[in-house]
């Protein structure tokens, strides 16, 4: 299969085709599409796709699959208006118009060798499976990893059946926590600040990555901080209003940033004045 960008023209849209579709929970929701013509998308860690339904419109959804794995690529959809409704709507075998990809993702290649500590709290879990599944794909280009995984409550969770395989990964060390537990869970409970005290790492030799709601950074931020992870070995990912994709129309402007074309993804010491603007 041929390796590709979509089209030259980032304005211009391809035909994808929903192979699989399913709920992750009452709000989320699975797909993995395939390219028409058998192309495969060009997409490392942490970039995104804009995404269209002819007559619905068109929004910014991150890729959620390891660009190791061949044939297809996947995304979820949180169901919060109309346009994300409609997708909910769709199904195996319909075609949707994919334009990308586009942003900056996570320096895959610079990371190898390091320790590899993610940190995602509530959606940012979708994004982040991409580059965790990319290292677990190429796990002898890395060093020790840890997973901190945080979200509101249990029924919450994304790809549980995914968690239970790293969580069963003797290389893997993951942790989860809930803000609000279940009777029958009997996992950490509190904010995903809480699990990193615990982490023992290596700071000079660690890269920390870390997704989730813009309230989370601050704090995180200050735990990492703490335990001496330098700011240059700190990579954050944004989620803003994107409308474009190619950093025209505004709607993603973090400060002096274009977070649609700059971002989503970030080093931390590069954008470190910025984080006020979120």
């Amino acid at each position: 299969m041929e390796r590709t960008v979509l089209l030259k023209s980032p304005y211009v849209a391809s035909e994808g085709r929903i192979i699989e579709s399913r709920f992750l929970t009452k709000e989320e929701k699975y797909f993995k599409i395939a390219l028409k013509g058998g192309k495969l998308l060009d997409f490392v860690p942490g970039q995104f796709v804009m995404v269209a339904i002819p007559g619905a419109g068109e929004a910014p959804i991150s890729i959620s699959s390891s660009p190791s794995q061949v044939g297809y690529f996947e995304i979820v959809v949180r169901k919060v208006g109309t346009f994300t409704s409609a997708i909910h709507m769709l199904e195996e075998g319909d075609m949707i118009g994919i334009r990308g990809p586009f942003g900056s993702g996570f320096p895959v290649r610079m990371l190898e060798g390091n320790d590899m500590l993610f940190i995602a709290g509530g959606l940012g879990i979708i994004p982040l499976r991409s580059l965790i599944n990319y290292v677990i794909d190429n796990r002898r280009d890395y060093g020790k990893v840890s997973i901190l995984l945080g979200c509101k409550s249990p029924e919450n969770l994304l790809f549980s059946d995914e968690l239970d395989e790293w969580q069963q990964r003797l290389d893997v060390n993951l942790a989860c926590t809930v803000d609000r537990a279940a009777p029958d869970w009997d996992g950490n409970v509190g904010l995903i600040t809480s699990l990193i005290p615990g982490v023992t790492l290596d700071s000079h030799m660690t890269y920390a990555i870390v997704v989730g709601p813009p309230v989370m950074y601050k704090y995180v931020l200050t735990e990492l901080v703490k335990k001496e992870v330098p700011e240059s070995q700190i990579y954050v990912s944004f989620e803003r209003h994107m409308k474009c994709g190619v950093g025209h129309c505004g709607h993603c402007q973090m400060g002096s940033l274009y977070c649609c074309k700059e971002g989503p993804v970030f080093n931390y010491a590069k954008i470190k004045d910025n984080i006020e603007a979120l």
